[in-house]
This record gives C-alpha cells, sequence and structure tokens, in this order.
C-alpha cells in the first residue's frame, strides 16, 4: 500500500531524522539511503523493515548528523603538507620570489586539513535509530491501516455482490433439467416439422445428458468456499495480499467453468457480471500488503 511517514529523535551526541515512503509492489523491495559512515547499520535497518513489512517498495532515507562537539573535529595530514610546503618552497626559490608562503594557501589545499570521521559506537548508534525508525514504522502501519479499511470496504461490497450472483445462479440452475426437455423438444420438432413422432422418454434421457454435462454445482461449492475464505483472509492480522492473489486465480477459474459449461443465456449474463467484480477486486488487491 501507499504510505508515507516520518521522526526526528536527537541525544546529546547526534540527531537522527527518518522518512519512510511505500509502493504498489508485488514483492517486497527495500531502497535505503543512509549518511555514509553509518553504513555498518544497513544490514540491522534493512531487517527491521522486513519484520514489519510484508511486500511493497519502501524507500528510506536516513540523515544522522553528529552533534557540534563532534562535527568540528578536524584532522590533519602531516606528511601531505610537508609535500606540498617543500613544493611551493621550491617554487619560491626557482622563480626568486620573496614572499612568504601564507598559512591559508597550506589549509586550501585539498586532503591537508580535512574534517574527521567520529568513532562510531555502532550498538549505541542503533538503539537510537531503531526507536526513532519504530517511531517512524508505527506511523507508517497506521497510514496503511487507513487506506486497508477503505479498500475493506470496497472489497466488501464487491464480494457482497458476488454472493448474489452466486445464490441467482443456483437459483436459476434449478429445474434446469425441464427447461433442457422443453429446448429439445422444441428443436427437434423445428427440424422434422411435426412429421416425426418424439419419443418421450428419449426425449428425457437426451435431456438428462446435457444436463449433466452443464451441472455446475461442484463449480458453485467452491466458488463459495472460496469467497469464506477471501473473507477470512481479509479479517486477518496478517499480510495477505499474495494468498488473496491466488485465491482470485481459483475463483475466476471457477466462474470460467460455469461460463463454458452453462448454456443458458441469463446464466452467462450474471457469470459476465460476477467476473467483471472479481477483475475490479484482482486490481485493488495489488495495493494489499
Amino acid at each position: 500500500m501507499t504510505a508515507f511517514a516520518g521522526s526526528d529523535l536527537a541525544t546529546d551526541k547526534f540527531s537522527v531524522n527518518i522518512e519512510i515512503r511505500g509502493y504498489n509492489s508485488r514483492h517486497l523491495d527495500i531502497a535505503l539511503r543512509l549518511t555514509q559512515q553509518y553504513g555498518a547499520l544497513e544490514e540491522k535497518i534493512r531487517k527491521a523493515i522486513a519484520n514489519r513489512v510484508g511486500r511493497g517498495r519502501v524507500e528510506i532515507k536516513i540523515s544522522i548528523s553528529e552533534s557540534a562537539e563532534t562535527a568540528d573535529a578536524f584532522s590533519i595530514n602531516e606528511s601531505m603538507a610537508s609535500a606540498y610546503y617543500d613544493a611551493l618552497v621550491n617554487l619560491k626559490e626557482r622563480f626568486a620570489l620573496k614572499s612568504d608562503i601564507p598559512l591559508d594557501l597550506l589549509a586550501q589545499k585539498n586532503g591537508i586539513i580535512e574534517q574527521a570521521d567520529p568513532e562510531i559506537d555502532v550498538d549505541q548508534t542503533w538503539q537510537v535509530v531503531e526507536e526513532c525508525a519504530n517511531n517512524a514504522l508505527k506511523h507508517f502501519d497506521a497510514m496503511k491501516i487507513t487506506e486497508g479499511d477503505a479498500l475493506a470496504i470496497d472489497l466488501t461490497a464487491r464480494l457482497d455482490f458476488i454472493e448474489a450472483c452466486i445464490i441467482e445462479i443456483e437459483k436459476k440452475t434449478d429445474g434446469l433439467l425441464s427447461r433442457y426437455q422443453e429446448k429439445l423438444k422444441a428443436r427437434i420438432t423445428a427440424l422434422t416439422q411435426g412429421m416425426i413422432e418424439i419419443d418421450p422418454a428419449r426425449t428425457a434421457q437426451e435431456a438428462a445428458f446435457i444436463a449433466d454435462k452443464s451441472d455446475i454445482s461442484e463449480e458453485l461449492v467452491r466458488a463459495k468456499s472460496h469467497l469464506k475464505q477471501f473473507r477470512q483472509l481479509m479479517a486477518a492480522p496478517e499480510p495477505s495480499g499474495r494468498p488473496l492473489n491466488f485465491l482470485l486465480q481459483e475463483f475466476n477459474r471457477e466462474f470460467n467453468t460455469m461460463g463454458s459449461k452453462a448454456g443458458d443465456a441469463d446464466l452467462a449474463h450474471i457469470i459476465v457480471s460476477a467476473k467483471t467484480e472479481l477483475e475490479k477486486i484482482r486490481e485493488q488487491v495489488q495495493n494489499i500488503e
């Protein structure tokens, strides 16, 4: 599901800022941006995200800033400074220059004076980053729950429609044998123009054969079972996007079989309507973790 959350946390040594963005995706894909010198925390952060997010693309940006005292520490590359100074002295002597070599000229040379990388206590830093990440993930989950509740309302309405279709299909399959008999008699009469006497027993036998080939009772039972499972998965606390997607494939297979078996125009119309709703549900399920 799509979601966004952020969190800030500061201590006397450093401050942490975390932003999390979530997007729809079939698989779990974590894209992490982390302050460079804290790369040792990457695996811990990825594991924390994976424990809370089932699937989707998660973009997480973590900025860690040292306190002013730590940030003001600098290191001097004395060997580089000495070599650079000697090079400047050689130039001065070669061109007979009288001016002194100013300190700012040395200081401007890249690599001589640099901000020192602070000594990182991984465990101590992780305690703060973890707390900040948990706060961000708490808000992240809350936003996903809000979106999930809205999706649940939409899916429930569509499932109710499909259930009504199943009930209507069951009603229309009652008395299907007698309808097949009437249709068969009408077709034979039309073909023979009433010149041949129809054997009622043979007609009943042929109609029963057609009705048996067109029987969709097993598909209806499975469809009702899929409907029940779908609602149970929706109500489950764990992520259910993948099993719901699989269940929709089975659901669609049952209606396809009904459509190929049913030789009744009214039934076909109801089945098409149900499959249309299934396709809309399938699109929505892609947004579910």
